[in-house]
């Protein structure tokens, strides 16, 4: 784990927790409304946020597996959901206090591209955060018809649909916003990325494996209040930019400058919400 990344993380947590759109969630707790116990498998983990984001909606009796490629990562995690809990109870697996309720998490390094049935093992319910856009489609579809095969439920969150607006406006927003969609699509390790089609193939997809599916809006909605996210954001994307060359050198510097200034901006996200036909 790079010190960007886990940056990087921990600057969006605020706002992934803002933005998560309320609809889709209470679809999601309806289902489990009567389990005081469940089972949840946590996908590219990260540091951890999803987690400490839904177990307060969720029962008493928690058992989670947080599941990512990085090392770094999931050490991260362990150690922003000790420093989160009112109390630990044990170490393996990570026994946790918070607000009445007991979790238990386990942290499984994994590849999802090469390993995903082991990744499912066990859960009731399958979570995933500002994930599918780095995903395939092949990918995607594999994935689905796992769920289906296994009737498992899936609540995916904040997957980048591709609609950004600043404020004030640039004249180079579009030329950015296209070249930066340019490489989202390359290859994370699950093949051609799906970028912000991935809302919509991961919705489709899930429907036609007979999936009633929950969608709602989650987007980002930063104000001045936000700026070193915003700061973080532009450069980010300019750096993306400029690895493409599909934009001159001195539009994108001068796109950075205005966008490290910008007042605001909305970034699109989607929260989808999944059940087989029949459950709760």
């Amino acid at each position: 784990m790079t010190g960007f990344e886990a940056q990087w993380l921990a600057l969006r947590e605020g706002a992934d927790f803002v933005a998560r759109d309320a609809a889709v969630r209470d679809a999601a707790l309806r289902i489990f409304a009567h389990r005081d116990e469940i089972t949840v498998v946590d996908l590219a983990c990260g540091a951890g946020s999803n987690p400490r984001a839904l177990a307060p909606f969720l029962g008493s009796r928690q058992s989670w597996r947080l599941v990512d490629h990085d090392a770094g990562l999931l050490a991260s995690a362990r150690a922003a959901l000790t420093a989160w809990a009112d109390a630990v109870e044990g170490e393996e697996p990570l026994a946790l206090h918070k607000n009445g309720r007991r979790l238990t998490f386990a942290f499984q390094r994994l590849d999802l591209n090469a390993d995903l049935a082991s990744a499912l093992e066990g859960a009731e319910l399958v979570t995933a955060a500002a994930f599918f856009d780095l995903v395939s489609r092949d990918w995607i579809e594999r994935f689905c018809a796992e769920l289906s095969r296994r009737r498992l439920p899936l609540y995916a969150l904040l997957t980048y649909d591709g609609r950004e607006s600043w404020t004030p406006p640039h004249a180079a927003d579009a030329a950015m916003l296209d070249a930066f969609h340019r490489h989202q699509a390359r290859d994370k390790g699950f093949g051609a990325a799906a970028g912000p089609r991935s809302s919509a193939m991961l919705r489709e997809t899930l429907e036609r494996h007979g999936f009633e599916v929950h969608v709602g809006a989650s987007p980002w909605r930063l104000g001045p209040g936000d700026a070193e996210l915003i700061a973080a954001l532009s450069e980010g994307a300019a750096e993306a930019v400029a690895q493409t060359g599909l934009v001159d050198a001195a539009v994108i510097a001068d796109w950075r400058a205005a966008r490290r200034a910008a007042r605001g901006c909305q970034i699109g996200h989607v929260d989808i919400f999944a059940s087989p036909r029949g459950i709760g």
